[in-house]
């Protein structure tokens, strides 16, 4: 991640996205604080609702002018005049604050979402162009964490401040506006920000669509229907989508119903703590975001999505069994680090399958569907505070939503979330080093030749590679009852010394089908440090069409998982390093003990 920092452009570009989060979130507590401090039960759950739904509502009504710009124009352009036009909001607010016109103010929530809803897509889309795809999970990484740091900051800054200026000198909401007003000075200090460090950020558009945009079709629907064909197109991508939308409905409907859960069922009555609790999830999305990105250094790891989506839903029941303040702070930012952890390998992958030529659409659609999830999700939110119904049924419900999110996404990823499982354990006691993963290559059958020293060298294999491995195993550990309906689905291909042609024939069809095969040759793990001699059943193995990378894993003597314990002593506490080091492909023909030798020579 420190090198992706170093590209120009970038440390201007997640100034530009805090301040533009931050601004926004600035004048929605504004609002929100306002309606806690005057109305009670089911009216205040409504009109936080529609606070909400007038965030929410542009980004429906926006869908096809956002994709279309974002995709016309170069992307700094956009939030640079975007910047501009959120200055000309803030003032408009500043003037309704003094005014003490509340139901203006409120509504200019609407003209600052929409504003928001015009930048989304450039600001989104922005990452890939200005990181590339190398960096791309640690680029949406960063900006997740800039956005929720952004957030929290501006929860607690215009929160603070809100109390600090109203005290209880207030008996309406045009008394409490007129109080905080200069606050509104800040939200347009912010935006001039803004505008000025976006007009400075560096044009990286490699490629625009030539399309103009008519009117005609957006009031019909035709842009609508042929955007949403589009965003479908790819089932990964509007799956992935679907995924983002229940996630953010989730979270939507708890922040909502939060405040009126905590002042009639925990007794709450300060805004400050009320926010507060909620605020402390984004130092989990914060941590979250990190932890996605350091995870995903290979390559985009979605099965920390699928894993996520188990823990949401497990906070989301603990929070109604529990009244106590603290364990609540500590399950909100459990909440929020499973959050970032769901968010950041998705929203990397939708923007690594998009084309870039109509990546702002696909972008904008994902906020279209996003939001309308949302939006439907507060208004039946809404109709059932109308109705009386009480808050904690409502955490239930979002706790069944969150049930068909970890089913939809264990559909997708179940593969990537058993490694993903594997390498959260691992990590806790080993660090892992690669060296040569260039020589890996990406489009062609390869297979994997190197020492076997350990009973997880199948994982530190595995690890650093998106693409499946099919290794090679003995077929009475292959038999094992209760591993083998796992090594099944694992594509793994069993092979005895009694039977072996079979398994042979089998790797040669894989490899011709453009597979990974890793074949640990020696035959069983060493019980000593030494190589030792490679078996020359791989030399039948016909791999036209592929080459040969050999490996050595080094650092793994003397752990747990290996035979050869070695003699020195390490410290429990400090995390083993594990070095694997792949050589040059090999195209020709190589005998056993030919290969044997380049694996030694890798040692470092």
């Amino acid at each position: 991640m420190n090198k992706m920092f170093a590209i120009a452009g970038v440390l201007n570009y997640l100034a530009v996205v805090f301040l533009n989060a931050f601004t926004d979130l600035g004048h929605k507590i504004i609002i929100q604080n306002t309606v806690f401090k005057i109305y009670d039960g089911s009216t205040q759950i409504v009109l936080t609702a529609i606070v909400n739904a007038l965030i929410l509502l542009p980004f429906i009504l926006a869908f096809s002018p956002s994709g279309f710009l974002a995709d016309r124009f170069a992307k700094n352009i956009i939030m640079k005049h975007s910047s501009l036009l959120a200055v000309l909001i803030t003032l408009i607010i500043t003037y309704s604050y003094y005014q003490g016109w509340f139901f203006c103010a409120f509504a200019m929530t609407f003209l600052l979402s929409l504003q928001s809803a015009l930048y989304s897509p450039a600001k989104y889309g922005y990452i890939k162009e200005l990181v590339g795809v190398k960096f791309i999970s640690a680029g949406n990484g960063a900006v997740q964490a800039t956005t929720t740091a952004a957030i929290l900051l501006g929860i607690i800054f215009y929160t603070v401040l809100f109390e600090a200026l109203l005290k209880d000198s207030f008996s309406t909401k045009e008394d409490i506006l007129q109080t905080v007003a200069p606050l509104g000075w800040l939200l347009v200090l912010g935006s001039v920000i803004e505008w000025f460090l976006a007009s400075k950020l560096p044009n990286k558009m490699v490629e625009a669509t030539k399309r103009k945009f008519r009117f005609k079709k957006y009031i019909t629907g035709a842009y609508l229907r042929k955007n949403i064909i589009m965003i479908r197109r790819k089932k990964e991508i509007f799956e992935a989508i679907v995924a983002l939308s229940l996630f953010w409905s989730i979270s939507q409907v708890v922040l909502a119903i939060f405040g009126e859960y905590a002042k009639s069922e925990l007794g709450i009555t300060s805004a400050v703590t009320v926010q507060g609790i909620m605020a402390l999830a984004v130092f989990g999305i914060v941590f979250g975001s990190i932890m996605a990105a350091n995870f995903s250094k290979y390559y985009i790891n979605t099965g920390l999505s699928a894993l996520s989506a188990v823990g949401i839903v497990v906070v989301l029941l603990s929070i109604v069994s529990t009244s106590s303040t603290l364990l609540l702070v500590v399950e909100f930012i459990l909440f929020g680090l499973f959050s970032g952890l769901l968010i950041v390998p998705l929203n990397a992958k939708i923007q690594y399958l998009s084309p870039n030529v109509h990546l702002g659409t696909i972008l904008a659609g994902n906020n279209f569907v996003q939001t309308l999830f949302m939006f439907m999700f507060l208004m039946l939110t809404t109709l059932f505070a109308y109705f009386g119904t009480d808050a904690q049924i409502l955490f239930y419900m979002m706790s069944l939503v969150g049930v068909c999110l970890v089913l939809l996404l264990f559909k997708r990823y179940f593969i990537m979330a058993c490694w993903t499982f594997f390498e959260l354990i691992f990590k806790i006691r080993y660090r892992f080093n690669y060296v040569g993963l260039e020589n890996i290559p990406e489009d062609r059958a390869v297979m994997l030749i190197g020492n076997h020293v350990s009973w997880i060298d199948w994982f530190i294999v595995q690890l650093p590679i998106e693409r499946r491995i099919n290794f090679i195993i003995d077929r009475d550990i292959y038999n094992w009852r209760l591993f083998n309906r796992a090594f099944k689905l694992a594509q793994l291909i069993p092979l005895s010394k009694k039977a072996s042609k079979d398994s042979f024939i089998e790797t040669s069809k894989r490899l011709k089908n453009g597979k990974i095969i890793a074949i640990f040759p020696e035959g069983q793990i060493s019980r000593n440090s030494d190589v030792a001699k490679f078996y020359r059943g791989y030399e039948i193995i016909d791999r036209s069409g592929a080459v040969i990378v050999p490996f050595y894993i080094d650092g793994i003597f003397g752990s747990l998982f290996a035979r050869h314990k070695g003699d020195a002593k390490r410290c429990f506490l400090k995390k083993r390093e594990i070095t694997l080091c792949f050589g040059e492909p090999i195209s020709q023909e190589i005998r056993a003990d030919e290969l044997r030798d380049r694996v030694i020579k890798l040692k470092s």
